[in-house]
């Protein structure tokens, strides 16, 4: 489908979504149009009643989105189940700046043009309720269907653009996700849902919540998931010798268990998922179509939060959890000499991964007008360890480590509409040393509570990891990198925040970094290996629009552009797989008031270029998802079709694959039905 067909839909659906309410009001009692006065015109008691949405993640403690030191989108439980979302990266596709990548074994995530071919997304730090789940080997934040909660488990999501390590050390160079769980309140009772769709799709749930007169608050929740996968046809394989392309190896399975218990001031999370996945791709030359080339994920968490106000002005919080982590992936070879017999080997490469992370954090106000936030945080690598093997052990590898940081930061305001923050972080690594990252912020109150100017600088860095450090594959293609400093990155942005009245509010955000010592492969002249090295320099610059909606109607609107030039420093090319241009646009409408939904989304990703200098087309993908509730709330049925008008597109592949570039999947539909007793 070409884009240009899908541009009117795009303009109609934009002014639907800004005129409509204003339509509806002006056809009402003008006396009862006070939603739609400007805040200048109202009063102290209705700027309170005002919803405004608060996040956690930007400063370690809850602040409304105007007054933290970064650009912040939230995600609610609400949109989740109205716009359909699948997985944590269509969330994530969905906000300003994100992009998605899809290999047909893990999903990615690009972040204002940085998505490099063959990472684990290792500059993106993925929370779960305040705590660190990205993995401990390949640092590998699992964002499609290995994600650790069922998405119907997610009462919100908070995106926080920009460097993170004054606050969280390694591996916040983009972007900060803290995802925040549902609670028992939220369920009442228990719940069950299943789903159906394209390829043999099924999924079911059983959830149970409940908030006890004694305090308690629990939730436990368990899912099955499983998909045939569609049919594949690639190119490149395309010879009888291979099945002429054609390949069913894309199946998907997972296994999720919740709980989540609170009471007093301790709150408890066990989060575990295990799951299977065919790799269709024959990625690193293996064997097309056999479906013994599969990866296993299991990943289990394990938390408890202490939060307690010890004084009027002092708050403790204390973490503690355990990360449990293992990789199996079994890859299909044939040995064979070209003209001999097939020789068939299954190799298998395994990562396991153990760590336990604490943290104490100490938020208060000493002196009037300061914020005063201060913690340490500790990480016992427990294992980290990398196997290789078929007929030969080609890496038998076993790590352990420490590494610890202290951070400090103050939010001050020495005048009304005024805030300075200011924070540090030191880490220290037993890899490379130490390392100081600073944060620092202008907030200022422009107009009344209704207009403000960010002016945002920090620096981050992203730790080397086991794999990058001392994965090898026995001497043929790849070597042990042994010795690499941390990547650094330096980010400057501008943000302004307005809200025209209490339902429509837009932000416009300008950004640069440059990003030292990047961590890549390269092939080392000297013996013909592959090897991890600090080698590039990237440098960005970009600017990012949003205009949010939300009307008393249940009506409901996002709309955003970002437009931004990453190039590598040395050679001033594009980067690979970086789209310059994306345009967002998501419509929530009652259909039925109070009865039937509408959830629309259009995303357009412009041409990306690809590993040998090639370009991906730009694409418009549409998504229709409708949904009924009953009158009692007890009974709701969606409907879903993603693709809606069956685009061709395609992502960047990656360094292990033949494919430059990897077909997705055309109209696919789902169907769900969720009944709460």
């Amino acid at each position: 489908m070409g884009v240009k067909s899908s541009v009117p839909l795009c303009m109609l659906m934009l002014w639907l979504s800004l005129s409509g309410p204003a339509g509806a009001t002006a056809s009402q009692d003008p006396n009862a149009n006070s939603a739609q006065k400007s805040l200048l015109d109202m009063s102290i008691e209705e700027l309170m009643e005002i919803e405004v949405d608060e996040v956690y993640g930007a400063s370690k403690h809850r602040q409304t989105l105007s007054e933290a030191p970064a650009s912040v989108t939230i995600i609610t439980a609400d949109e989740i189940r109205k716009y359909g979302y699948r997985t944590l990266a269509d969330i994530l596709a969905s906000a300003p700046g994100f992009y998605m990548n899809y290999d047909r074994n893990y999903h990615y995530i690009g972040v204002r043009g940085f998505r490099r071919p063959g990472d684990y997304d290792t500059r993106i730090l993925l929370l779960v309720d305040g705590h660190r789940v990205n993995e401990n080997v390949g640092d590998t934040p699992a964002l499609g269907t290995q994600f650790i909660l069922d998405i119907d488990l997610i009462k919100k999501v908070e995106i926080i653009r920009g460097p993170g390590s004054s606050l969280y050390g390694s591996n916040a160079l983009l972007a900060v996700v803290n995802v925040i769980t549902a609670t028992g309140e939220d369920r009442q009772g228990v719940e069950l849902s299943g789903e159906v769709g394209s390829f043999d799709t099924q999924k079911a749930r059983v959830t149970y919540g409940e908030s006890f007169a004694n305090g308690l608050d629990l939730l436990v929740s368990g899912t099955s998931y499983t998909s045939d996968g569609p049919t594949l046809y690639f190119e490149e394989f395309d010879d009888p010798a291979t099945a002429d392309g054609i390949v069913e190896n894309d199946d998907d399975e997972f296994r999720n268990l919740v709980a989540r218990a609170t009471w007093g001031d301790f709150s408890f999370l066990v989060a575990h998922t295990a799951r299977e996945k065919g790799l269709p791709t024959a990625p690193w030359g293996t064997v097309f179509g056999d479906r013994r080339t599969r990866a296993w994920d299991d990943t289990t968490l394990v938390g408890l939060t202490y939060n307690r106000e010890i004084s009027e002005t002092w708050t403790l919080t204390s973490r503690v959890a355990y990360n449990h982590y293992n990789y199996d992936g079994r890859y299909v070879y044939d040995y064979a000499d070209e003209g001999d017999d097939p020789y068939i080997v299954v190799n298998h490469d395994y990562w396991k991964g153990r760590r336990w992370e604490g943290e104490v954090q100490v938020i208060g106000q000493p002196v009037a007008g300061h914020t005063f936030t201060a913690g340490s945080e500790f990480l016992y690598h427990v294992r980290q360890d990398q196997a290789c093997w078929d007929e030969d052990v080609y890496l038998d590898d076993s790590r352990h480590g420490k590494d610890w940081g202290i951070y400090i930061q103050d939010e001050f305001k020495p005048l009304e509409n005024l805030t300075f923050v200011g924070g540090v972080r030191y880490d220290r690594y037993e890899s490379f040393g130490g390392t100081t990252n600073p944060r620092l912020a202008l907030i200022y109150n422009v107009l009344c509570d209704t207009t403000y100017l960010k002016l945002l600088y920090g620096e981050a860095f992203r730790a080397p990891d086991a794999y990058e450090l001392y994965y090898h594959d026995g001497g043929d293609t790849q070597k042990p990198a042994q010795d690499l400093d941390p990547e650094r990155i330096d980010t400057y942005e501008v943000v302004l925040e307005h809200r025209f009245s209490p339902e429509l509010w837009a932000s416009a955000s300008g950004f640069y970094y440059a990003m030292d010592d990047l961590i890549d492969q390269y092939l080392d002249p000297a013996d013909d290996l592959l090897v991890f090295r600090n080698l590039d320099k990237v440098k960005a610059k970009g600017i990012e629009l949003a205009l949010n909606g939300r009307w008393d109607n249940a009506l409901r609107s996002r709309l955003s552009y970002s437009y931004v030039e990453a190039e590598d420093d040395a050679t001033g090319e594009t980067l690979v797989d970086s789209p310059k241009h994306l345009a967002k646009l998501n419509v929530i409408t009652p259909v039925i008031e109070d009865r039937l939904f509408a959830g629309l989304e259009v995303q357009y990703d412009s041409k990306a270029k690809t590993l040998e200098g090639d370009y991906t087309d730009d694409f418009i993908l549409t998504h229709l998802t409708l949904t009924y509730m009953n009158s009692s709330r007890r009974l709701e049925i969606s409907a879903g079709i993603y693709n809606l008008f069956d685009a061709e597109y395609a992502y960047p592949g990656f360094g292990e694959h033949m494919q430059d570039a990897i077909e997705q999947d055309g109209r696919t539909f789902r169907i769900k039905l969720t009944y709460r007793f």
